[in-house]
């Protein structure tokens, strides 16, 4: 067999004969360092849904379980512009609600702290949490209803997504973020009725490319909707044995990881040094 041959695994991906093993997120012996790396990361992401145009005013947020000291997390101060922000720019907030460390914008904002501290606080096994106003989840948020499976990338969210439906306002008091992590379960993503959507993940890319195939999969059902409706039919579902049999593959932790890595490989391109300082 060549160099440059190639063989086709078990789970259906080609690789070189040189290469046999997917690459994984790195790990760290030392937690200051991991630090570090998940803070640059979070900016990264951050500069990404900016591009993608997750971004609205001030609205949204993507929290990180601080390493060092997983009570807390990383998140966005309040009012600073996604595509400039730093990874020094973010503040570390505890599960009181107090800026224990951080950029020069202490500000924070008070509907991050009670979704993403209720949700960290239920999920130990998460450490990354994404929540915007994007467009197509937005919209799609206004239905009533889950997602429908009905092509390959949705078979990413079989069994694994949630449909809160209930709208208590912006989020200011506690209450809320509980029933929004009730609502979610063990699952890695939710669609928040009149409000958006919101995913979770093992890690920062995992959680980031969830909530992206996502908001994509909220456009095609919508666009699918309305041209079957057209038609006077309605869409193809994928039975439950081929979405499943599907998940398996496209719906794992290390692949919505291994999915990202592009994105953010081109973010971090684009951005050079300057999202580290």
């Amino acid at each position: 067999m060549s160099p440059h041959s190639t063989k086709i695994t078990s789970k259906g991906a080609a690789v070189s004969s040189g290469q046999t093993k997917f690459p994984k997120p790195p790990t760290f012996e030392d937690p200051f360092e991991e630090r570090k790396y998940l803070k640059e990361r979070l900016a990264l992401g951050f500069r990404l849904f900016a591009k993608l145009g997750f971004d609205e005013g001030i609205a949204g947020h993507i929290t990180v379980r601080d390493p060092v000291e997983p009570t807390t997390f990383w998140v966005n101060p309040f009012g600073v512009a996604w595509p400039l922000l730093r990874a020094s720019d973010l503040i570390r907030v505890n599960h009181e609600g107090e800026i224990v460390e951080g950029g020069s914008v202490k500000l924070l904002n008070v509907a991050a702290y009670m979704i993403h501290s209720a949700v960290h606080n239920a999920r130990p096994d998460i450490n990354c949490v994404a929540h915007s106003h994007s467009i197509y989840g937005r919209t799609f948020a206004t239905l009533g209803r889950n997602l429908d499976i009905t092509t390959q990338d949705a078979c990413a969210f079989y069994n694994d997504i949630a449909h809160y439906d209930n709208f208590g306002g912006i989020v200011l008091g506690p209450e809320e973020g509980i029933r929004i992590a009730a609502a979610l379960g063990n699952k890695k993503a939710a669609i928040l009725s009149n409000h958006g959507l919101l995913t979770c993940g093992q890690t920062v890319e995992s959680c980031v490319f969830w909530f992206m195939s996502l908001e994509k999969c909220c456009r095609v059902q919508l666009l699918a909707d309305a041209a079957a409706a057209g038609r006077g039919t309605e869409t193809v579902k994928v039975s439950d044995e081929e979405a499943e049999f599907t998940y398996n593959t496209v719906g794992l932790e290390k692949i919505g990881w291994f999915n990202a890595k592009p994105a953010f490989d081109l973010m971090e391109h684009e951005s050079g040094t300057e999202y580290k300082m």
